[in-house]
């Protein structure tokens, strides 16, 4: 009697969103990265290198299009499922960096972050391990229609917080880290496998009209 086929893994891109490639952010997307791979999804896993771009300029915009560093990053997100950033805090706020990607990337139609699942993770030498920068991430990621995780990570004193095998040396972080990776990822298999309603997302509340197409990076 046949079966139906079981479904395929689930694609998850994971990558750290500073440069350096030592930095305690790389550290810990690999460590997201695997145990995101024990719960047998496909990982993507990427760095910032891997998305070169200018600063966001609607001039070059206009003459060249979108820079390939943003081509990339939005044909990355398309072939996944949803995506985990590893951010550190500049300043309190978000790297440059990242923001300009997420300027450039939301300039795609369709816009590849809409209804994306993202879960935000972060580590730090300082002891809030990055937090801030966290909550202002959000707001860019969830104007542009990302379902932002509500359970963020943030890893203190990031320097020494390190096992030598890439685990936490603490094992109450590590099992929260897992934890948190293992709520996020039965969330994202329910909505991609069981969803049964509708999906709506609109930009500002009260607006009920889809057709207009929002200049996002200019606002």
């Amino acid at each position: 009697m046949p079966t139906d086929a079981p479904p395929s893994p689930l694609r998850i891109l994971v990558f750290g969103a500073a440069l350096r490639a030592e930095s305690a952010n790389a550290r810990l997307a690999s460590l997201v990265a695997r145990l995101v791979s024990d719960t047998g999804a496909t990982v993507d896993l990427a760095a910032m290198r891997d998305f070169d771009m200018p600063l966001y300029d609607g001039d070059v915009e206009t003459a060249e299009g979108l820079p390939n560093g943003a081509l990339a990053l939005r044909d990355r997100l398309e072939q996944s499922d949803a995506f985990v950033i590893s951010s550190p805090e500049y300043n309190g706020s978000i790297p440059g960096l990242l923001k300009n990607a997420i300027d450039w990337v939301s300039r795609v139609q369709p816009q590849p972050f809409k209804t994306k699942h993202a879960m935000l993770v972060s580590a730090s030498p300082s002891l809030v391990g990055g937090n801030r920068g966290l909550w202002a991430l959000r707001v860019p990621l969830e104007h542009l229609g990302t379902r932002v995780y509500p359970d963020m990570f943030s890893l203190p004193n990031a320097y020494q917080a390190f096992a030598e095998d890439g685990t936490l040396a603490d094992p109450g972080l590590q099992q929260r880290l897992t934890e948190t990776v293992s709520a996020f990822l039965s969330l994202v298999e329910a909505d991609v496998r069981y969803v049964c309603l509708e999906r709506r997302w609109y930009e500002f509340l009260g607006d009920r009209t889809e057709a207009a197409i929002t200049q996002r990076a200019e606002e």
